[in-house]
């Protein structure tokens, strides 16, 4: 009964969210995923130009030590953290 109930109760939810999709309540345009739409957003000529990059050696290994660096003292840091939260005392 009472999953009669919940199906029910999902199909009508996704009955409501098809019709939402195929009919916009507003006048305003869907930015797609791929497609550059002027008005909404407007990219930099030349915002990825890596290989002009400054120091880019001396950056690029910064930026690896550095995620490196966050990615080993965080779970420590969780792990310190668990370990003083549960002592006894």
């Amino acid at each position: 009964m009472a999953l009669n109930r919940g199906a029910l109760s999902g199909l009508r939810l996704i009955s409501a969210g098809a019709k939402a999709a195929s009919a916009p309540a507003t006048g305003l345009r869907r930015m797609g995923a791929h497609a550059h739409d002027e008005p909404y957003y407007i990219h930099a000529k030349h915002m990825y130009n890596l290989h002009r990059m400054k120091h880019q050696a001396l950056k690029a290994s910064l930026s690896v030590v550095a995620a490196v660096g966050v990615g080993i003292a965080v779970p420590v840091y969780a792990v310190v953290f668990q370990q003083k939260k549960t002592a006894s005392g």
